[in-house]
């Protein structure tokens, strides 16, 4: 499948499907992952970035072990909405990963995503050290949460209008 609005996703096959949240940084990629009700996000892992082959192989290899219907890529917009070079690479990567496998990709605004995410480890004392270790696959939690808070308000709305 291609890339999709963030509202096709509630159409995607389940029950029994996770989706995955990715947060794309340079040097890694936060993992995160929905229960299988789409209704939490839990961290996963850290992967650290080497080349796209292997940081796409390792993607992959998730997404058959744990049953993903769709990847949502963090898309890291600038403050006023435009897309920049951050934004242009991740639409890249998420083309390139297409070219690897036919994979569902949605992208969802990760604006202030890690800053959040770090703000609450500062709150809850976490070391430099720590944040370092964690900040990535929680930012992917706080990026997935927020799209499966999203699908459950819109799937409400949509269900409440009839």
């Amino acid at each position: 499948m291609p890339v999709i609005p963030i509202e096709a996703i509630v159409a995607l096959p389940g029950p029994a499907m996770r989706l995955a949240g990715l947060d794309l940084g340079t040097k890694t990629i936060g993992v995160a992952l929905s229960d299988l009700t789409r209704s939490v996000a839990s961290p996963l892992k850290v992967i650290r970035r080497t080349k796209f082959k292997a940081d796409a192989a390792e993607l992959l290899a998730i997404a058959e072990r744990e049953g993903i219907a769709a990847f949502v890529l963090g898309l890291p917009l600038n403050m006023n909405g435009t897309e920049g070079p951050r934004s242009q690479a991740t639409r890249a990567f998420a083309a390139n990963l297409l070219k690897e496998r036919d994979v569902t990709i949605a992208f969802w605004d990760e604006r202030l995503s890690t800053a959040a995410v770090t703000r609450t480890l500062l709150e809850a004392d976490a070391s430099r050290a720590r944040r370092s270790e964690v900040v990535d696959k929680l930012a992917a939690a706080y990026i997935l949460q927020g799209v499966l808070d999203y699908l459950r308000g819109s799937a409400s709305a949509s269900r409440s209008s009839f």
